[in-house]
């Protein structure tokens, strides 16, 4: 079956590719979203979860797939070979994607799927389907601090030939700071749904900490679900799921999007995981506007990033 999935599922790309292009970002409630999504965006909103689905939610570049490899192996008492069943996106569907055919929607994939699902997303707190609120659907949210998160994604958009062009580096922190990438402001990303986390029960967790001490926060995430698995499961859990493994996993390091989508020569899906490597990329001058910017965008909360380790 495993097998079957992932060929249709790379096939279907292979078969779109005329049709695969840097999208443009169209406005949905001021929010910058690919063009096949805001196309569809009618049937996205009235998506309606089951109560027993789970929500992944997360900027772009900030822990996603590792966070749905987590999740999914705890639901699976850590059995790696259970969770290579498929690559992570028919594993755990991307709500809100839409591609030209024959390529499934994420809506299309979860049609198919019984609950309890896991499902991923990148959409801001308020354009998310009121549905996983009325439902009272449980939500694990990752935030990443911004500069890691801003090199992280520009290095994706230089690889994903579905995003808009990228750029220069020195203008692409601009567009960061204005909110004008695909899927909106990092700022009012993390905090809309740092906001609305204790009355939405919403888990949330950072990046960082998962960096720091993953076995701690892989028994929030299991306290979180319900789950109780062993120590020795978790051990298992917190190996299966480094850096390393997981690059070198075919079905969590997108491997399986050919090359007219992801790029892997550019830039690897999987390119380093780490805490502070912005530092690497943000000149003393851009880090010194960024964080002026950054302190105006995010006086009115107090979130506890951290931008080393």
């Amino acid at each position: 079956m495993s097998e079957e999935k992932q060929i249709s599922y790379s096939e279907a790309i292979q078969k779109a590719s005329a049709s695969i292009t840097r999208f443009p970002l169209i406005p949905v409630r001021g929010v910058p979203l690919m063009s096949y999504i805001a196309n569809n965006w009618d049937s996205i909103w009235a998506f309606r979860p089951d109560p027993s689905d789970l929500l992944i939610a997360t900027y772009p570049k900030a822990g996603t797939t590792w966070t749905q490899e987590i999740v999914d192996l705890l639901l699976h008492n850590g059995d790696a070979e259970a969770c290579k069943r498929a690559p992570t996106p028919v594993r755990s569907p991307f709500l809100e994607i839409c591609s030209p055919p024959p390529i499934p929607s994420g809506l299309d994939l979860l049609k198919e799927m019984g609950p309890p699902r896991v499902i991923k997303t990148h959409l801001p707190f308020q354009l998310v389907p009121p549905g996983f609120w009325e439902n009272k659907c449980k939500a694990i949210y990752v935030a990443r601090n911004a500069k890691d998160n801003l090199v992280s994604y520009y290095y994706f958009d230089c690889m994903n030939l579905t995003q808009p062009e990228p750029g220069p580096w020195e203008g692409y922190i601009h567009k960061f700071m204005r909110g004008e990438l695909s899927w909106g402001s990092w700022y009012d990303h993390v905090k809309d749904y740092w906001v609305e986390r204790e009355k939405r029960n919403i888990l949330y967790l950072f990046y960082e900490d998962m960096k720091e001490n993953p076995r701690r926060e892989v028994e929030r995430i299991m306290r979180y679900l319900d789950l109780s698995v062993s120590d020795e499961v978790i051990n298992r859990i917190v190996e299966l799921t480094s850096f390393k493994n997981m690059k070198e996993n075919p079905m969590a390091n997108y491997s399986c999007i050919p090359t007219p989508v992801f790029d892997q020569s550019i830039s690897p899906f999987m390119r380093k995981g780490e805490v502070g490597d912005w530092t690497n990329h943000f000149t003393p001058e851009q880090s010194k506007i960024f964080d002026e910017d950054y302190e105006q965008q995010m006086k009115e909360v107090n979130i506890p990033f951290r931008t080393l380790i």
